[in-house]
């Protein structure tokens, strides 16, 4: 499982998820071509989403044709007349502009975004779409939401639903519960808001000896 954060030209940003089939040396190595491709894609044509998944795809097709890769990547436009764009690394706090209140997303096969604030708790709802390299020619529409200010969007794998053991359906439904468990003075930081939720939902911690699932989590606040 991977994720990543990226700058994109005129202050706009990029974040994206993704998974692919398999394990050992070859799948690592698999992984490391797809994020580093979505990069240089989402440069070129972030503000498609769709167009950056298809041309993944195509990547995968060519270069893995017997792996199967999820992948979700959201396009977030700078708010009009932001002078400084996004600045910071993936996984820390970003500086600059507040993050705007448009985001683009597309989806291939993975998990639905879960937003949360102190008004609502829900899935966004992306449309069904095959994972990449399981269909002749992969496309799906994408998706525009608005979050709040003061909403924090949570991007994850399906390693984090697996790794409690339960059906999807009711593992869905635990995360949907964790996240809206979130006491509300820590809604506004979003490390606080990972932690509580992987505290939640994997008692025994990340660091589960007895599972081979990958966990990955990635939050964008949304400042007020």
């Amino acid at each position: 499982d991977w994720y990543d954060a990226l700058p994109l030209p005129d202050g706009a940003l990029g974040l994206a998820v993704g998974s692919v089939t398999g394990s050992g040396p070859s799948a690592v190595a698999a992984m490391g071509r797809l994020r580093a491709s979505l990069r240089a894609y989402a440069v070129m044509e972030g503000e498609d989403p769709v167009a950056v998944l298809s041309d993944l795809e195509l990547l995968l097709r060519l270069t893995e044709p017997a792996r199967s890769a999820t992948a979700l990547f959201a396009f977030t436009e700078p708010p009009p007349g932001a002078p400084g764009g996004f600045t910071g690394p993936p996984g820390g706090g970003w500086g600059g502009a507040a993050l705007p209140r448009k985001l683009v997303l597309a989806g291939a096969g993975h998990c639905p975004p879960l937003i949360l604030g102190d008004r609502r708790t829900e899935f966004v709802e992306t449309s069904l779409s095959a994972p990449l390299g399981m269909l002749a020619c992969w496309e799906a529409p994408s998706v525009e939401i608005e979050p709040a200010g003061g909403e924090t969007l949570l991007l994850y794998s399906d390693g984090l639903l697996h790794r409690t053991g339960e059906p999807m359906d009711r593992a869905f439904a635990r995360l949907h519960a964790a996240a809206a468990g979130v006491p509300r003075a820590g809604r506004r930081d979003p490390e606080a808001v990972v932690d509580h939720i992987v505290r939640t939902m994997l008692p025994q911690g990340l660091d589960d000896a007895t599972s081979e699932e990958d966990v990955v989590l990635l939050a964008a606040y949304f400042e007020e």
